[in-house]
């Protein structure tokens, strides 16, 4: 790999995130210390042209993890104006316990990334947004337009807009009072939260035989 050649792209990207004000995710391999493989990353850029983060994917696939890549071990979570994003990548989708642990950590938006060989993956990803309540944006690379196209999805698992093959960008508005995601945010959230924490059941646990005995009519 020509590091120097992935360092200076990363650094025009950077410079020009800087020029528009917009922040950027992106998808990239990061070296490590020789002998040892790179991650599997994204980085995250600020709209003044820093790298503020790095996610390094945690689940790689069998090939990647013993060819290719050292895996990563943390969640990644960012701030911009109110709202926290999270990173996930590719074949993680198929690990419902990152998604829920995104959730836990606040997270309104999770950028998944990925290289899809199978139409179901879009359905796996749509089931995390309405599962854990929060937009989920699916970023994949043009090859893969034949199985689904880039699109966000929103909070109730809604597919709210796609990139099209005129390579417009897929825009939506995060606004936590959308009243057509009322039921998601308002109530499935916050009650999925505590129902998660099990309070509320094992508050009202009995001890009762007819509930012991699981062979009684």
């Amino acid at each position: 790999m020509d590091w120097a050649a992935v360092r200076d792209e990363l650094g025009k990207v950077a410079e020009l995130a800087a020029e528009l004000r917009v922040w950027v995710v992106l998808g990239s391999a990061h070296p490590l210390t020789p002998p040892h493989l790179p991650h599997n990353s994204l980085y995250v850029i600020s709209d003044q042209g820093q790298i503020i983060t790095r996610y390094d994917k945690r689940f790689c696939s069998n090939t990647e993890i013993t060819r290719f890549y050292t895996p990563g071990f943390e969640p990644v979570v960012f701030d911009v104006d109110g709202y926290r994003f999270g990173c996930a990548i590719c074949v993680e989708v198929n690990f419902p316990q990152l998604f829920a642990e995104y959730a836990r950590l606040g997270v309104d938006c999770l950028l998944l990334s990925a290289w899809p060989v199978d139409s179901i993956f879009f359905l796996k990803a749509q089931a995390h947004a309405a599962i854990n309540n929060y937009w989920l944006s699916l970023s994949v690379p043009d090859q893969s337009a034949d199985l689904m196209r880039s699109a966000i999805i929103g909070p109730d698992g809604s597919h709210l807009v796609s990139v099209e093959a005129t390579a417009e960008p897929a825009v939506v508005t995060l606004n936590r009072d959308a009243p057509e995601f009322h039921i998601a945010l308002d109530h499935a959230r916050p009650w999925r939260a505590e129902a998660n924490q099990g309070d509320i059941y094992r508050s009202r646990r009995v001890d009762d035989p007819r509930s012991a005995d699981r062979t009684c009519a």
